[in-house]
């Protein structure tokens, strides 16, 4: 027959009659699970609040998302009146009515023999 080994484990010493440094490894043993608990959630709590407030968190994030949605909005109200310009630009390149109606309208020009009558702007 064969002969069953089991392997041996030391029993934990007890407090009472033990050496100093197996008090202490036993004292260690005891505290490491809640203090490592402890650092771990402190970790967790560190790294979140960066992800959320630090330089480049999500609070961060959002405003850079508003100043970019504000941006395009004033990229394309620009846009939209270069537009506006160019085709002003154009008609008046062609069409010598549009200078002469501006030349009128805008720098109070008049024909010889006509007279301008400028009215106070309502306020």
């Amino acid at each position: 027959m064969a002969e069953e080994t089991t392997p041996r484990t030391p029993a934990a010493p007890t407090a009472k009659g033990s050496k100093p440094g197996e008090r202490a490894l036993v004292w260690a043993q005891r505290l490491w699970r809640p203090a490592g608990t402890a650092i771990a959630v402190v970790l967790t709590l560190l790294v979140t609040w960066h992800v959320i407030y630090g330089r480049h968190g999500v609070s961060v994030w959002e405003q850079k998302r508003a100043e970019d949605r504000s941006l395009q909005q004033q990229i394309k109200d620009l846009e939209q009146q270069n537009a506006e310009m160019r085709n002003q630009i154009q008609h008046l390149q062609s069409d010598p009515d549009a200078i002469e109606r501006e030349a009128r309208e805008k720098l109070h020009y008049a024909k010889p023999g006509e007279v301008i009558y400028t009215l106070p702007a309502q306020k």
